[in-house]
This record gives structure tokens, sequence and C-alpha cells, in this order.
């Protein structure tokens, strides 16, 4: 532990040293892993997720993160539900005595794979870097992750508002800032469908054709049809849900 703390507390990489070593991470993914075929990947695996730890405890941290994380399980995730962060970092703490924590780090698959889905998206950037891959996007998230579990491991809490976490970002990874900008679920369905919460949308199910409100949008969209055996809301009427793809809907 006390190695790691030391090194997270007094060193800094200046930024071509950064990119340097996030440019050597980037090609050795690429050879390494079973998934990650191209910049613009199309399949991943938490196999990915953990060659990315063992390859940045290497280039930035000289082997002594995982040492620092000692018995406690680290697992790594890939979450096709979190439509929103980009990643997300968990220390779990037992109220056994004795008991150590265990971390897992999760990556949204759906905000990656939305990136750089068509050639004429936006401009993608994350921690303050633009992004002109998926993989690029990863490490930016991944980098992030790993100041969260740096500071859990370390301190045993972790807050990405705050000046240590912003420091520390800054003086291992050169991020800017501590938010993505990456194209979410929302964004999407209304750029490419003009669907957006609240459209008045038209779909057909089961061979009829119904119309309602669009009460949210993730992966599908929530559409909210008048039915008078459906829930109650907070308007006076009753409403069957509906979960349709984007796709499917029509504006009216």
């Amino acid at each position: 532990m006390e190695p790691l703390r030391k090194l997270i507390e007094t060193n800094r990489f200046p930024p071509n040293e950064i990119r340097a070593k996030a440019a050597v991470i980037y090609r050795e993914a690429l050879v390494r892993s079973r998934y990650l075929d191209a910049g613009n990947f199309t399949r991943i695996h938490p196999s990915d997720l953990q060659l990315l730890f063992e390859l940045y405890d290497r280039e930035f941290f000289a082997e002594c993160f995982r040492a620092a994380v000692g018995g406690s399980e680290l697992r790594f995730r890939i979450s096709r539900r979190m439509t929103v962060a980009g990643g997300h970092t968990v220390r779990y703490v037992s109220h056994l005595r004795h008991a150590v924590p265990r971390y897992e780090i999760a990556v949204s698959s759906t905000l990656l794979f939305q990136a750089f889905a068509d050639e004429s998206q936006r401009t993608v950037s994350a921690c303050g870097w633009p992004c002109r891959d998926r993989l690029e996007v990863l490490q930016r998230i991944f980098e992030h992750e790993l100041v969260h579990l740096l500071e859990n491991v370390a301190w045993g809490s972790s807050s990405c508002s705050a000046p240590r976490f912003q420091s520390i970002a800054w003086r291992f990874f050169g991020h800017t800032e501590h938010t993505h900008r990456l194209v979410t679920p929302q964004e999407r369905a209304f750029v490419k469908f003009r669907v957006r919460r609240g459209s008045r949308v038209r779909f057909r199910i089961d061979g009829r054709e119904l119309e309602g409100i669009v009460n949210r949008v993730t992966k599908r969209a929530t559409v909210l049809v008048r039915d008078e055996r459906g829930t109650p809301y907070s308007d006076g009427w009753r409403y069957a849900k509906y979960y349709v793809p984007v796709s499917q809907l029509e504006v009216v």
C-alpha cells in the first residue's frame, strides 16, 4: 500500500510521456486481445479490462497497483445497461470481521459502441481528450475509473469532483475534465430519428397501430399509450407501457 500511495502523491508525467505510454497500451491491447481487433472494435470482453489494468499498472504504476490491491478481489464487468455513465467503480465492504474490501470496474458497452457508429457523428471526447476511435474512448474511460480505484484502495473513498482526484487524473493521465462527451442513446435517438422524451409517436405491434408519448429513452424507448386498464399517472389518465426500438417509431 505504501509504495502505491507514495507514487500517487509524488509522480507527475509530462504530456509527451503520457501520450507515448497511452500509445504503447493502445498498440499492445490490439495485439494481445482476442476481441479488440481494431480501433473501432465491434466486440469487447471483461478480459480486455483485465488486460488494460495490467498494461496501465506496468506503464504508469511500476506494477505496484496490483500489489496494493493485495488479496482483495478485483472484478471487471462490461455493462449493457449503463446508458449515461461511461464507467463505474465500486468498493464493496463486508461487515464481517477481518473481511477485506472487494472492487469492481464496469464499463458501458452501450456508450462505447454508439461512439463512431456513423461517419457523420459529432466529435467524441473523454476526460478532455478528443478521441479518434472506440479504443481511445475506452482508454480514457478506463483511466478515469483507475483513478477511482486508486483512491478507493489508498484512502477508502473517491470523488471525481474533489481536488485530489483531479490532481491524480491530471498528473498521471493528462485529464483536463472529469466528464465524458459521449454519444448517449438519448442524443442518438433525437439526431437520427427525431425522437426524444415527450415526443408523440406512432408504432405497430402485434398487427395493431398504436400512438403514445415517449416517457424515456435508453437502448429502447418507453412509450406510454392511453389504456383504461393501464397504470394511473399523475395527469389523471391510465397508460399501458411499451418498450419499442427507436427505429420503429414514427414521430407524429
